[in-house]
């Protein structure tokens, strides 16, 4: 697979002191930014971007720490919380002439759609959150076998460089195991829960609420 879309212009664009995210641009109209999720990058988009862009210029960053974007060293739990990746979107955009665009984001990057609507409301013209819980509603629901299918975001929430260390050392099978409940979760899940509870949580809902505070996971 390409690591561009195909027809799309790609600038490293600078959000603030230090941090450039890399951008991919395409088409012409009213603009629509698109954000990825974990772990991924722009390039989820790539087909949408490129239908989208036959009547929108479509702006697909790498959100910060992402693909081909700057990845700052955390210097404190703001440097990757969704109030300063959401500032980062603004700016991307701003720096490419556009003070108001439509926002779609998936999975982490809905938290940080939803977080640039709150806080930048005279920005977004449209918003889309897609595939992405109620965070604090996800973490009073990811219990015993049920929490196995987000075993990422306890890791992720380890001392830093722990879960660095643990994912280079097998890449593939972390990232490939996360998503997908094989039979022995479901075997052992014993909760008395209707169907479309029980399993995944993600598969719940498609809502996604801003979080009041850091929680373990949420950068």
């Amino acid at each position: 697979m390409s690591t561009t879309i195909a027809g799309f212009d790609y600038q490293r664009v600078p959000v603030a002191e230090g941090v450039a995210l890399n951008v991919a641009v395409g088409g012409s109209g009213s603009p629509v930014v698109l954000l990825h999720g974990f772990p991924q990058t722009h390039l989820m988009w790539r087909h949408v971007a490129a239908d989208l862009a036959g009547e929108h210029t479509v702006i697909c960053p790498d959100l910060r720490g992402y693909g081909a974007s700057d990845k700052p060293a955390a210097a404190s739990e703001d440097t990757y919380s969704k109030r300063t990746m959401a500032a980062d979107v603004v700016a991307a955009a701003r720096a490419l002439g556009h003070e108001r665009f439509a926002l779609a984001g998936h999975d982490r990057g809905a938290l940080v759609a939803v977080r640039a609507g709150l806080d930048h409301p005279d920005a977004v013209t449209h918003l889309a959150s897609l595939d992405v819980l109620p965070t604090l509603d996800k973490w009073d629901v990811l219990h015993g076998a049920s929490a196995s299918v987000a075993f990422h975001l306890y890791l992720m929430a380890q001392p830093p460089g722990l879960p660095e260390q643990m994912i280079a050392a097998s890449a593939d099978a972390s990232s490939g195991t996360s998503w997908t409940p094989g039979p022995v979760t479901r075997r052992r899940c014993r909760r008395r829960c209707a169907p479309s509870t029980c399993g995944p949580p993600a598969r719940r809902s498609t809502r996604s609420w801003p979080t009041t505070g850091p929680r373990p996971g949420s950068t």
